[in-house]
């Protein structure tokens, strides 16, 4: 399939799919591209998407960015989620280690220069890992930015070049809370002090009521995405 059919099909995929469950569009994503992977943080989206993914096709890869920041939380949330499943997550680290980078690019460099900092440990493993497969699943929604909400169910993603589907996309976080208090789902308990949206510990804050639910990403300056998704 070339780069013009694989753009037409999932302009026509997303129009059909619009209004499929995410479940349904899990299955259609496997079964058309059995070389998929799922993208996981371990935030609220991302474990709701591995319990489907688990009752839709449990043999799937999971992977997750291991930035080496991330809170101890966010790492026993992923053991809890190995040992309830019986699933191993695949790893996939920088190139380089925080002292390497600090040596490198100097001290703190998520303050200095956050982009940087995300490119080496979060976009360059990301394109490393996703060179491998043919299609990819995600947990954004719409509601999540500004920068997602024209987030279709299923794109070309054109920046790492192979199909991504979204298929929560549509969901609000209230569904996604339904779907974790109704299915048992673990989840990450920092969800539960104030921090909606939880990437690494130098760069998420907790948020304040009648703040934006990323107002703890990146606090402080005009940065918004990780580079992960365009």
């Amino acid at each position: 399939m070339n780069l013009l059919e694989k753009e037409n099909l999932a302009r026509t995929k997303a129009e059909e799919l619009e209004n499929a469950s995410p479940e349904d569009i899990i299955r259609y994503a496997v079964e058309t591209f059995p070389n998929i992977t799922f993208a996981c943080s371990f935030g609220a989206e991302d474990v709701v998407l591995v319990d489907m993914l688990q009752k839709v096709s449990p043999s799937t890869d999971v992977f997750y960015l291991d930035t080496d920041f991330h809170f101890k939380e966010t790492y026993e949330t992923r053991d809890l989620m190995k040992e309830k499943y019986n699933m191993d997550f695949v790893r996939v680290s920088p190139k380089i280690t925080p002292e390497e980078q600090a040596a490198q690019h100097g001290e703190e460099l998520w303050k200095s220069d956050p982009n940087a900092c995300c490119n080496i440990r979060k976009v360059e493993p990301l394109t490393r890992i996703l060179s491998k497969y043919d299609a990819w699943i995600t947990g954004i929604r719409r509601d999540q930015a500004p920068t997602r909400a024209n987030a279709k169910k299923v794109e070309y993603d054109t920046k790492f070049g192979l199909m991504k589907f979204n298929p929560i996309a549509h969901w609000t976080s209230e569904d996604v809370w339904d779907y974790i208090r109704a299915n048992n789902v673990v989840y990450n308990p920092l969800h539960d002090q104030n921090y909606p949206s939880i990437g690494c510990e130098h760069c998420t804050r907790q948020v304040m009521p009648g703040e934006d639910p990323r107002a703890g990403r990146w606090s402080g300056n005009d940065k918004t995405e990780c580079g992960l998704h365009k």
